[in-house]
């Protein structure tokens, strides 16, 4: 059982249980990257001839990216970490603390590039009723992972998997995709192609917490098959449906007019695609059934195996362990 209270007899890392985990460590360890490699000069450059609404979106999405990377942390280390006994689970687990650390420094890096209002950005995500309802959601899920769990009974069970689907699911696997599809669009537009560069390896890295999480879920599921109940299921569903409608909402605030020829109506349709996409790795039917409208896009989002919630089917990811350069 991955689920429990590590004993002498977890210490060891071999033999190794769950292979899944220690291949996306690797990985992990050899994606590793530093902020101040991409140097943002020219996007300095970029930044001074944008205008008032472009420079606004930059500036929120900072506002929500920057704290919510140290929220994930969190979640990770109070509401995952501790109910995990695999030795494999919890070195992936550092190294994703890690890297959500360094994504913190990363998008301070742009802060200290840019001239950006920095005391205006970092209050931001306190006063915005869009920002902090996201906030929020995710905080009674974690919430719930630190009032006494009993990780051995059902109802802990099924209060991490909650957890694992609000901030996994829901936070990198939504949200985090439609920033980065708002935050890549400038490059489309020739602008900002460091800063692009930058979040493409934030990608690269959200995409592996991605397959860990997706495939805890599966692995929780299938060694505790009680937990799948269809009114389990259906409460599942609604949690990644409220993730979809408090999207829409910090959307209209990211784009009070449209930019890049896009607005907040075409990253909405671009939110319930993803959507769509993470019901059905967990496998439900899609919610939504909206097109995708950035194509351009689909590479990064469209990366992983189909899965069956109710049989929870543990998918053993495959894992490329080679460096990409």
């Amino acid at each position: 059982m991955i689920l429990g209270k590590p004993m002498s007899a977890d210490m060891n890392l071999r033999p190794i249980k769950y292979q899944w985990a220690y291949d996306l460590y690797n990985q992990a360890v050899a994606n590793t990257w530093f902020p101040h490699e991409i140097a943002l000069g020219e996007d300095l450059e970029d930044f001074k001839k944008m205008g008032a609404d472009e420079k606004h979106a930059v500036s929120f999405l900072m506002s929500f990216f920057n704290p919510a990377e140290l929220i994930v942390n969190r979640s990770l280390a109070l509401g995952v970490y501790p109910y995990l006994k695999a030795p494999e689970a919890h070195l992936y687990l550092a190294k994703q603390m890690w890297e959500e650390a360094n994504h913190c420094q990363a998008f301070e890096y742009v802060l200290e590039t840019f001239p950006l209002d920095r005391e205006k950005v970092f209050n931001v995500h306190l006063e915005t009723p869009s920002i902090k309802a996201k906030e929020d959601f995710i905080a009674y899920y974690l919430g719930r992972m630190t009032e006494n769990l009993d990780i051995s009974s059902l109802s802990g069970k099924q209060d991490l998997v909650r957890n694992l689907v609000a901030f996994n699911i829901v936070m990198e696997g939504i949200w985090f995709y439609s920033g980065f599809m708002v935050a890549l669009s400038f490059r489309q537009k020739q602008q900002l192609k460091n800063f692009a560069s930058m979040v493409d390896w934030v990608v690269r890295d959200e995409s592996l917490h991605l397959k860990f999480g997706l495939n805890l879920i599966l692995t929780i599921l299938e060694e505790n098959p009680e937990v799948a109940t269809p009114e389990f299921a259906a409460e599942i569903k609604k949690i990644v449906i409220d993730g979809v409608n408090l999207e829409n909402t910090y959307n209209q605030d990211l784009f009070p007019r449209g930019i890049l020829g896009i607005n907040a109506g075409y990253v909405n349709q671009y939110v319930r695609y993803v959507a769509d996409r993470r019901l059905e790795e967990l496998g439900f039917e899609p919610h939504f059934k909206d097109a995708n409208p950035a194509q351009w896009m689909a590479t990064e989002t469209d990366t992983l195996e189909l899965v069956n919630f109710f049989e929870a089917q543990n998918t053993k990811y495959e894992v490329d362990n080679r460096a990409h350069k």
